[in-house]
């Protein structure tokens, strides 16, 4: 029996982690956030110093770090055995991730650790190369996306409240320059997979989204 997953790819700041939070939590699914992989093993190398042009370097700290998720109200991220959660959102912390994710050597070890999430009853899987990589068998697949400026405004929002000091010009230039760089990479491109379904939700509110999703999920 094939144990049912539900990916959820697209752009930082389209909503992916909300939606598929709630999503995974309706339907008593397990929950994979693989951008937190990714931003894990950033926090990871820029505590260390390595370089991140080093991409040898940067795949030996991905093997070597020890992580652990915990879905509670929000996803808690401990990295060998330290709550980083609160680090994760950080622009700085995004931009690295985006980085080291080019790197084949560095995809490469992190595809097994991210297939392992897949257990019964079913997974949700948010990422950008989830329905595309890592679960290309998925019955179901969506492409969830924004407009950069409306992306931003959100991740901002998001930073304040959060009380980390933020620029949304900065912001939105980030997120820009790093769809160009997840977009254009030679290894796991962003693209929606060719069976996804494709849903823009700049005028769309979070419930409106799950509504559409969950619609997607149990059809």
């Amino acid at each position: 029996m094939s144990i049912p997953v539900l990916t959820i790819d697209g752009p930082s700041g389209a909503g992916k982690g909300t939606v598929s939070r709630a999503v995974a939590k309706k339907l008593g699914w397990h929950y994979l956030d693989s951008g937190s992989i990714y931003r894990s093993l950033a926090i990871s190398a820029l505590d260390q110093q390595l370089d991140l042009n080093d991409a040898v370097a940067v795949a030996l700290c991905a093997e070597q770090m020890h992580l652990a998720f915990e879905c509670k109200h929000e996803l808690v991220v401990t990295l060998d055995g330290i709550d980083i959660t609160s680090r994760l959102p950080g622009e700085d912390t995004g931009a690295a991730a985006s980085q080291v994710a080019a790197y084949p050597e560095v995809r490469a070890v992190l595809l097994q650790k991210q297939k392992d999430f897949r257990q019964l009853p079913g997974l949700v899987a948010d990422g950008r190369d989830m329905g595309t990589v890592v679960f290309v068998d998925a019955p179901a697949k969506v492409f969830l996306t924004a407009s950069a400026p409306e992306r931003g405004k959100r991740r901002y929002k998001q930073l304040k409240e959060k009380g980390i000091d933020a620029n949304l010009d900065k912001i939105t230039q980030e997120i820009q320059l790093r769809d160009r760089r997840d977009s254009e990479r030679k290894t796991s491109p962003l693209i929606p997979a060719e069976d996804a379904f494709y849903l823009d939700s700049s005028s769309l509110t979070i419930d409106e989204v799950i509504e559409q999703v969950m619609t997607l999920a149990v059809t």
